[in-house]
C-alpha cells in the first residue's frame, strides 16, 4: 500500500497489474480499498487497477468539517495526475463510490471511459434529507457502533451474509470508521443531490442493483439508468456491498463491460 498528498489530502491507494489501460476501483461509504480484495484478482490481468481510500475513510485522512462531490472527483483526478495516468480510466463504484464515480465523469468528460454503477448513492430525496441528517448526528454522538445493526440489517442483509467469518471481518472494519468522516459523508448526500448530473454521462454505462439492497434497490436504480443516454441495466443476486457480499458476480460485471469496450 503506498499513500500519497494530493488536493489538499492524503490518500491511501494500490497501483496493481499491467497493460494499456486503467480501471479505477473506488469503494462504498463505510467501506476501504480492500472492499475490493476478492473482485481484484480477476480484474488485474491485461490492465492496471487502481483503488483508493476516498477523503475521510479507511486509512486515508480523515475529514472534519464539510466535504463536497467536487472534493472527491477532485481527489481522483489530483491521484490520477501525481500517478502519471493521463488518458482515459474506465471506472466502477459501489454506492457512494458509484456517484463518486458518475461526478468525475460529468466533471472530467475527457477522463472517463466506461463506468460501472452498483447501486449509486447520487444524494438522498427531500424525504430522507432528515433522517440522512439525524444519522450523522447520531454517528457523531455514539459511533458508528450507535447504527451499526439498523445500517447493515438493509444493506448486509442475512440473505448475502454467505460467509460468516466474511461478514463478522466487514462489520468490524465497518465499526472502525472514523465517525466524524462518516457523519460528513452523509451530510453531503443531504446537502447537494448530484442525479441531475446522470443525463450528461458521455460515456458507456452499466448500472447495477442488488436484488436484497433495502437501501438502492432495484425500483430505484433500473429508473435511474434510463437517465443516462444508451445506459445499460443488470440486476444481481446480491446486496448494497456487492464486492464484498457477491464479489464473484461483481468481477463478471465489471470485466465483461469495460472489456467489450476494450478497457
Amino acid at each position: 500500500m503506498n499513500w500519497i498528498e494530493v488536493n489538499g489530502t492524503s490518500l491511501r491507494y494500490e497501483l496493481t497489474g499491467s497493460g494499456p489501460t486503467t480501471l479505477v476501483l473506488i469503494h462504498e461509504m463505510g467501506g476501504t480499498l480492500d472492499s475490493w480484495d476478492q473482485v481484484l484478482p480477476a480484474l488485474n490481468n491485461g490492465r492496471r487497477v487502481l483503488r483508493y481510500d476516498t477523503r475521510g475513510a479507511g486509512l486515508s485522512e480523515k475529514t472534519r468539517g464539510t466535504v463536497t462531490w467536487n472534493q472527491m472527483a477532485d481527489d481522483l483526478a489530483g491521484l490520477l495526475d501525481a500517478l502519471g495516468i493521463t488518458g482515459k480510466v474506465a471506472l466502477a463504484g459501489i454506492a457512494v463510490g458509484a456517484a463518486i464515480a458518475v461526478h468525475f465523469a460529468v466533471r472530467y468528460p475527457d477522463r472517463a471511459a466506461a463506468l460501472v454503477l452498483h447501486g449509486p448513492a447520487v444524494g438522498v430525496g427531500d424525504d430522507r434529507k432528515q433522517a440522512t441528517l439525524n444519522r450523522a448526528a447520531s454517528v457523531e454522538a455514539g459511533g458508528m457502533r450507535s447504527v451499526v445493526e439498523t445500517s447493515l440489517a438493509n444493506s448486509y442483509p442475512p440473505v448475502v451474509r454467505h460467509n460468516a467469518e466474511v461478514f463478522a471481518a466487514f462489520r468490524a472494519c465497518w465499526l472502525s470508521n472514523d465517525p466524524e468522516s462518516f457523519a460528513a459523508i452523509n451530510r453531503m448526500l443531504a446537502a447537494e443531490n448530484i442525479e441531475h448530473e446522470l443525463p450528461k454521462i458521455a460515456c458507456p454505462a452499466l448500472f447495477t442493483a442488488g436484488r436484497h439492497d433495502g437501501l438502492r434497490p432495484t425500483s430505484i436504480i433500473e429508473p435511474m439508468s434510463r437517465e443516462v443516454p444508451g445506459a445499460q441495466f443488470l440486476e444481481l443476486n446480491s446486496g448494497h456491498f456487492a464486492s464484498v457480499q457477491t464479489p464473484g458476480l461483481v468481477a463478471q460485471a465489471i470485466h465483461y463491460f469495460v472489456h467489450g469496450l476494450g478497457y
